[in-house]
C-alpha cells in the first residue's frame, strides 16, 4: 500500500464520555480526525484492548486525567495513514501497534489515533490485530517489571499474583521465556489454563496462604492493592524484589522492604519502542500468546467495560474497529 493509496476522512467515529460514571456514560461520536505532528504518527484503528486502568479512569476522579470528556483507551493495532514531519520508522500503509504515552496519551477506542511514532513498532507477522491489540499495555506492565526492573534471569523463582489476568498471562510467559520457575495465584478453575502456559506451581489464592507457600522468591509481581504488596514482601527471600503494580510508591511499603531486608518498587507503565520490539520477537517468536477473553465492536465499548469490572475474565477483552 502507498501513501497515495490511502484516503483520510475529515472525521471518525470515537467512544466519548462527558461525565464520569458507569459503562452507560460511554457513547459513540463524531469527532475530527486529528492530524500527526512533529514524530508523530497517524494510525488507523483496527482493534484497541481494555484493561482495569480504563474502567477506573472513567468512573473515578483524581487518578491521573483531568475531568472528561474523555476518549480512552491506549492500546492501538492498526496501519499508518500519514505520518508527520521528522518520521524514519515507518510509512503509510505499516501495520504497527503500540501503547500510547501512559497515562496522558490515551484515546485509542476511536478510528483514528496520533501518537509519538517511539511508542509503536512493526505488528508481529504472525498475529492479527486483535491479539496484537492485546499485547501493549499489559504486557509492557509485565516485562518492565521483570524484565527492566527486578532482571529476572533462568532458575530464579518468581511468584506473579493474579496470572490468569491480562498483566499475570503476559508475565508467566514472559518470566518462563527467560528461564524462571514460575508460581502463580489463580482459583482453582484457572489452574490447568495457567499450567498450558507453563506456571510451574499453581497456588488457589482462596484456600491458601501464599506468605506460607512461598517464602524464598527472587522476585514478586503483585498486580492487587498496597495490602496485597505488603504482604507479599514476606514471600521474598532476603534481597529480593517485589514489583507492585497497583501500590505505587509508598513510604509505608519502603519502610516494611526496608526491615525485611528486600526491595519493593512501585510501577507505573511508560510507552517504550525497545519494550514493545522485545514483545513483538517474543510474539513471532511462539513465547508470548495473548488470550482473549472476549471480542466487542467498539460501538459496543460499554458492554466490553461491564463484563472487565466483574473481573472474572481470563486475559484480555479487544474491540474492533471497523
Amino acid at each position: 500500500m502507498s501513501a497515495k493509496d490511502i484516503t483520510i476522512p475529515e472525521t471518525m467515529k470515537a467512544i466519548r464520555q462527558e461525565v464520569l460514571g458507569g459503562p452507560e456514560v460511554l457513547h459513540e461520536v463524531e469527532l475530527p480526525v486529528p492530524q500527526p505532528g512533529p514524530s508523530q504518527i497517524l494510525v488507523r484503528v483496527r482493534a484497541t484492548s481494555l484493561n482495569p486502568t480504563d474502567w477506573k479512569h472513567r468512573a473515578v476522579a483524581g487518578l491521573f486525567l483531568p475531568p472528561p470528556p474523555h476518549v480512552l483507551g491506549w492500546d492501538v493495532s492498526g496501519e499508518v495513514a500519514a505520518v508527520g514531519y521528522g518520521v524514519t520508522l515507518f510509512k503509510p500503509g505499516d501495520e504497527v501497534f503500540g501503547m500510547l504515552p501512559y497515562p496522558h496519551g490515551h484515546g485509542a477506542a476511536a478510528e483514528y489515533v496520533t501518537g509519538p511514532t517511539r511508542a509503536f513498532t512493526h505488528k508481529p507477522a504472525n498475529l492479527d490485530h486483535i491479539r496484537s491489540a492485546a499485547i501493549p499495555l499489559a504486557a509492557l506492565t509485565a516485562y518492565q517489571a521483570l524484565v527492566d526492573t527486578a532482571n529476572v534471569q533462568a532458575g530464579q523463582k518468581v511468584l506473579i499474583h493474579a496470572a490468569a489476568g491480562g498483566v499475570g498471562h503476559f508475565a508467566v510467559q514472559i518470566a518462563k521465556s527467560r528461564g524462571a520457575h514460575v508460581i502463580g495465584t489463580a482459583s482453582a478453575a484457572n489452574h490447568d489454563y495457567l499450567r498450558g502456559l507453563g506456571v510451574d506451581e499453581v497456588l488457589d489464592y482462596r484456600t491458601t496462604d501464599f506468605t506460607e507457600a512461598v517464602r524464598d522468591a527472587d522476585m514478586v509481581l503483585d498486580p492487587i492493592d498496597l495490602a496485597h504488596a505488603l504482604r507479599s514482601l514476606r514471600s521474598l527471600r532476603p534481597g529480593g524484589i517485589m514489583v507492585a503494580i497497583r501500590a505505587g510508591s509508598s513510604a509505608e511499603l519502603d519502610a516494611a522492604a526496608e526491615e525485611l531486608g528486600v526491595r519493593a518498587e512501585g510501577l507505573l507503565v511508560e510507552a517504550d519502542h525497545a519494550g514493545m520490539e522485545a514483545l513483538r520477537q517474543l510474539a513471532e517468536s511462539g513465547a508470548l500468546r495473548p488470550t482473549i477473553a472476549g471480542i466487542f465492536p467498539l460501538a459496543d465499548a460499554a458492554k466490553a467495560h461491564a463484563l472487565g469490572e466483574t473481573n472474572r475474565t481470563v486475559g484480555k477483552l479487544v474491540l474492533t474497529v471497523d
